[in-house]
């Protein structure tokens, strides 16, 4: 729904308002008014300014206002067996669980059913961006993108690619990867979607060979995509990584050299739990940014990535669900367990490297993520306007909380049940 004015189209929302301007703290407002104009953040005000005075304003003043989610890292097809095989650790998870499960899109019925559930899932809840994992089947992925576009929400789609270690039922052969890739990417310039785009997906190095590799890089140069990819997830993958690319000085390198990391390479690799000191400055040096995963690499025994030491060193970090390492999709589940684990870490494991603080999981959830997108995930004047309103009177409690603590509480026991409002792009979705 658009809320028009004569200048185009605008509006108000007004209630409490929470926001990150930097990763360090929240920007919060007990009564305050967010305004949009053309789908832009024009700011948050505590009085309206009088050159906005002719904008409707839509009252939320019981509720929480704060920006839109971005899940930087989730698999799609894996919606359907969340919750299930994690007594694994990766790469037994992969060819037991994951694989066989895939095969399924084959088939446009199950793909259909399937997709449903997890296009719904998305649209209930504060998530309005994601970075999204298909499968290989060309079909499948369309339909995909197709209901994705449907929602409103603003995606970024990959049809996945591998060409070994993989079950002969599911794997690609080279040439054949690359002849789906480009078929692919012709049918979603033929379908003109508003707000989702392709990116591409070599699945891990495990899976791909380099000459796929190559040939990937060479195809984000020609049609200027973005790229993602696992990175570091867990120690067995890392040795298997060593012993299947004995060349590369580590793993980050084997994706740097087809051209896939690079400077002017908008690339996001998941996890990043066991990244050594030159591939750190690899992520950092190339403007990579990395989806942390807490839920999934808790649950697949993959560790804890050090979060804390990556924002610290400038490097842009999001916050993924990773269904189905991840079992859930909520971005309210994911903030609270990136601090959760961050604090397991530095008691158990590394005191070098501190917990989280809530506005970093915020942030993170929020601006962090959204940056993948451009100028998203905040209020701050001149950002894409996204915006969850949540109702948090559900959540009881006899005291009067400010906007800080009620923000911080969402992390920890809020839902989907309490998303209320769901705006992306200045436009009213639900």
């Amino acid at each position: 729904m658009d809320i028009r004015d004569d200048s185009g189209y605008g509006f108000i929302l007004h209630g409490a308002v929470a926001y990150s301007e930097n990763k360090s703290s929240l920007k919060t407002f007990d009564d305050a008014y967010v305004i949009c104009v053309n789908g832009i953040c024009e700011g948050v005000y505590e009085q309206i300014p009088e050159e906005f005075s002719n904008l409707p304003v839509e009252d939320y003043w019981d509720k929480l206002i704060i920006p839109g989610f971005t899940d930087l890292h989730v698999h799609a097809p894996q919606y359907q067996i969340r919750g299930t095989g994690m007594d694994l650790t990766l790469m037994d998870w992969l060819s037991q669980n994951i694989y066989p499960e895939e095969m399924r899109y084959k088939g446009k019925r199950y793909a259909e059913r399937a997709y449903d559930l997890f296009v719904e899932d998305l649209y209930v809840g504060p998530t309005t961006r994601a970075v999204v994992f298909a499968t290989k089947h060309v079909g499948a992925t369309m339909l995909l993108m197709d209901m994705l576009e449907e929602t409103g929400l603003v995606s970024y789609v990959g049809k996945v690619n591998m060409d070994r270690n993989v079950p002969s039922s599911y794997v690609e052969t080279t040439d054949g990867s690359i002849r789906a890739t480009e078929k692919w990417l012709a049918e979603v310039k033929s379908r003109g979607y508003e707000n989702t785009y392709p990116i591409l997906t070599p699945r891990f190095t495990p899976s791909c060979s380099r000459e796929l590799m190559d040939a990937l890089g060479e195809m984000a140069e020609k049609y200027h995509l973005p790229v993602q990819s696992h990175l570091s997830e867990g120690l067995e993958e890392i040795e298997f990584v060593k012993q299947l690319e004995p060349d590369a000085a580590y793993y980050g390198q084997t994706y740097e050299r087809s051209g896939l990391i690079k400077k002017d390479r908008k690339t996001v690799m998941a996890h990043c739990v066991w990244s050594g000191m030159k591939e750190i400055a690899q992520i950092k040096e190339n403007g990579v940014f990395i989806a942390h995963c807490p839920d999934s690499n808790m649950n697949l025994m993959s560790g804890a990535a050090p979060a804390s030491r990556y924002l610290d060193e400038g490097i842009r970090v999001g916050l993924g669900s990773d269904v189905a390492g991840g079992s859930n999709t909520s971005m309210f589940r994911a903030m609270r367990d990136a601090v959760t684990v961050s604090k397991l870490r530095w008691r158990i494991f590394d005191r070098s490297v501190r917990p989280l603080r809530f506005p970093e999981a915020f942030y993170m959830a929020t601006k962090g993520g959204g940056e993948f997108f451009g100028k998203v995930g905040s209020f701050e004047r001149g950002y894409e306007f996204d915006a969850v309103v949540i109702d948090d009177s559900q959540i009881a409690t006899m005291h009067k909380l400010d906007a800080a603590l009620r923000t911080e509480r969402l992390a920890y026991l809020a839902d989907d049940r309490h998303v209320v409002g769901k705006y992306v792009r200045g436009r009213k979705i639900y």
